[in-house]
């Protein structure tokens, strides 16, 4: 088994090719992330929280977000979410 000693000479680091990240073709794909990060959505939820982000405006996705963090303080503040963003919905109409 090979011990990794990692680069042994400067030239080493700039020759690995870079990895890139793609950047979100849509900004709702960006909000989506940043509401799966900021609320800990887990994986089986991700899809919901995305087509919430693309049928709704950035201002209702960011109302609701707002809302969840200051009135859940403890629990599953996700599962809060889509409460706001349903009752949001029906108070609209």
């Amino acid at each position: 088994m090979a011990i990794n000693q990692g680069p042994q000479a400067i030239g080493d680091i700039f020759s690995r090719p870079r990895q890139e990240i793609k950047p979100p073709a849509y900004p709702w794909q960006d909000l989506a992330l940043r509401v799966i990060k900021e609320l800990g959505v887990p994986a089986f939820k991700r899809n919901s929280v995305f087509k919430l982000c693309k049928e709704n405006s950035k201002d209702y996705i960011e109302k609701c977000l707002n809302e969840t963090k200051e009135l859940c303080q403890t629990g599953e503040r996700w599962k809060y979410f889509f409460k706001v963003t349903d009752s949001l919905k029906k108070i609209k109409k």
